[in-house]
């Protein structure tokens, strides 16, 4: 059996209440919104499941960088997509957003009588910089794993010098994520292009 054919046979046998529980734990157990929530899927559906790869994964998360909506919910959309057509993405949708809800609906009643209590304060602080580190894990393994060229680095640079630094420093002049990851789009398909070319005309 080939290995198309294999990861079809494994898309069409995937149960629906797999891919919906899968995402409530990723949307129960990860706080920080959509970049905190990469190493969860990662570790979900590429070590664990093996659903997509994680070149898939990345594209599916830069796609959802880049279309309307929520980043997580963009990529658990892609990937309920892939496995099991649109119930596929209905279920890996409403099972990475339910936990929100429901925790959201919870901390709206109970945050504004007790949001200005020291040990709240002290325990969103200590979230704060989880999520932090473990954003700054999932930059660093990305680094080492996709940037293996020059362009990768310039490329690199060019994104902080224009997003991160200016947002750290608290500059006016700020580029917009979105345009930025279209921009590094631009110059791959342009680098494709002459590449390619350039191996043809020898």
């Amino acid at each position: 059996m080939s290995d198309r054919q294999t990861e079809r046979k494994n898309t069409e046998t995937t149960r629906l209440s797999s891919l919906f529980f899968a995402f409530v734990r990723i949307g129960a157990f990860t706080f920080g919104g959509g970049y905190a929530m990469l190493p969860m899927l990662e570790r979900e559906c590429v070590e664990k499941t093996g659903w997509v790869t994680r070149d898939e994964l990345l594209d599916y998360f830069a796609i959802g960088q880049c279309t309307p909506g929520v980043i997580a919910v963009n990529t658990a959309t892609f990937v309920g997509k892939k496995m099991r057509g649109f119930w596929g993405a209905l279920c890996c949708t409403a099972g990475v957003v339910l936990p929100s809800f429901i925790i959201i609906c919870v901390l709206t009643a109970l945050l504004a009588n007790f949001a200005e209590l020291t040990p709240v304060k002290y325990a969103l602080h200590g979230i704060r910089v989880a999520v932090g580190v473990l954003i700054l894990n999932t930059v660093i393994k990305l680094v080492k794993e996709k940037i293996n060229e020059p362009l990768g680095y310039v490329l690199a640079a060019a994104a902080f010098l224009l997003v991160a630094l200016p947002s750290t420093l608290g500059w006016s002049f700020r580029v917009s994520p979105v345009f930025v990851v279209i921009g590094a789009a631009l110059i791959g398909i342009v680098r494709g292009l002459i590449k390619r070319r350039g191996g043809a005309d020898k």
